[in-house]
């Protein structure tokens, strides 16, 4: 029996048990596995648990591995001898939903709406990363319903740490490395090309995450008694952030830049092909004016260019009206999206002096 074959009538079935599905998958999304914030560690321990039960009812043997931070899912079937041996990986955690008052619904509460584009599944998780690991599971589910059994070996690698940094990975990894040893490792985290165009990712930009405070006063002051004299942490860290960037949209850490390859001519031809819309691209989200560094494509930054972003500010009084203090601290979380060769290490001291000085 052909490939084709036999993949035919596990799409058909797919498609008869898609309610069964999406109840499965509604049940890990009101998992609250914020992994970042520990108020929702026992609800990563439960979303590991679930999953272990869910691939049960595969007849695939599984278990949560602890681990320092939040556990790892683990679990394999072995294929006819001689097959393949395929590792699959997906996080079972999410990010944290601040601010609610911008979530038209509960964002555990899963719901299935309509949207310009048809039918949308809304919730914190189902597009990052819930949604794509119940996909493989459940084409693995689909397949061992038609065919009785799987056609290699696979494993099951869930983690609960993704979206705060993987901690525990990679010595989970250098720890288990003889038994999560495989012929090929996917990855369902990232999407297509367009509604109409498959994408094969083969490679992600590194992350580099830094958060700063500044300290002036030992304590909030008043505006009015020591307004002038003394500094605000608030206007020190406005600047601080400011001079991360220059006027064309580069990063002004010395050396940043270094291991950045440039796209090579055949590269720059099959993306301009792609004919990528960056107006409609930034209009989906309210924006209309490209940003980023001057003469290169919106295309070109996201797939292939490294970024600084600052991703939160706090400092002073937030709340309605007025407090008028100058704050004791200001603090902010930048983050780095690195490519090619670059050295994270050597970033985050460039970083860090740049602060200091």
């Amino acid at each position: 029996m052909s490939t084709s074959d036999r993949l035919a009538p596990v799409l058909d079935r797919i498609d008869t048990d898609l309610d069964a599905s999406l109840n499965r998958l509604f049940e890990l999304l009101r998992i609250p596995s914020i992994s970042t914030d520990p108020a929702f560690a026992d609800d990563c321990q439960a979303a590991a648990d679930w999953l272990v039960a869910d691939l049960a009812t595969l007849g695939v043997p599984a278990a949560k591995r602890q681990t320092p931070g939040h556990p790892m899912v683990v679990g394999r079937i072995d294929g006819p001898a001689g097959s393949p041996h395929i590792l699959f990986y997906g996080h079972y955690d999410v990010q944290p939903v601040d601010p609610l008052d911008l979530w038209d619904n509960d964002p555990f509460d899963p719901q299935i709406q309509d949207s310009p584009k048809g039918k949308v599944l809304r919730g914190r998780g189902t597009s990052d990363d819930k949604g794509q690991l119940m996909t493989f599971v459940e084409a693995c589910r689909a397949w061992k319903s038609v065919h009785g059994s799987f056609p290699c070996t696979i494993t099951f690698f869930f983690e609960g740490e993704e979206e705060s940094g993987s901690p525990s990975l990679v010595p989970f990894l250098q720890e288990h490395k003889e038994e999560l040893d495989c012929d090929i490792a996917l990855i369902c985290d990232t999407g297509l090309f367009d509604d109409n165009t498959p994408a094969i990712t083969t490679m992600l930009r590194g992350l580099l995450g830094e958060e700063l405070t500044i300290t002036g006063p030992d304590k909030d002051l008043h505006s009015g008694m020591f307004g002038g004299p003394a500094i605000n942490p608030i206007r020190v860290l406005a600047r601080i952030l400011a001079g991360l960037h220059d006027d064309q949209g580069r990063v002004t850490l010395p050396g940043f830049y270094d291991g950045v390859p440039e796209l090579t001519a055949e590269q720059r031809d099959a993306w301009q092909r792609l004919g990528f819309d960056a107006e409609a691209f930034l209009g989906a989200v309210g924006l209309n004016t490209p940003a980023g560094e001057l003469g290169r494509s919106a295309l070109e930054m996201i797939w292939s260019r490294p970024t600084c972003e600052i991703n939160g500010i706090g400092g002073g009084y937030q709340g309605d009206g007025f407090k008028t203090v100058l704050p004791s601290k200001a603090s902010a979380k930048v983050s780095f999206r690195l490519v090619g060769t670059q050295d994270p290490l050597a970033i985050r001291d460039a970083f860090r002096a740049y602060v200091k000085d």
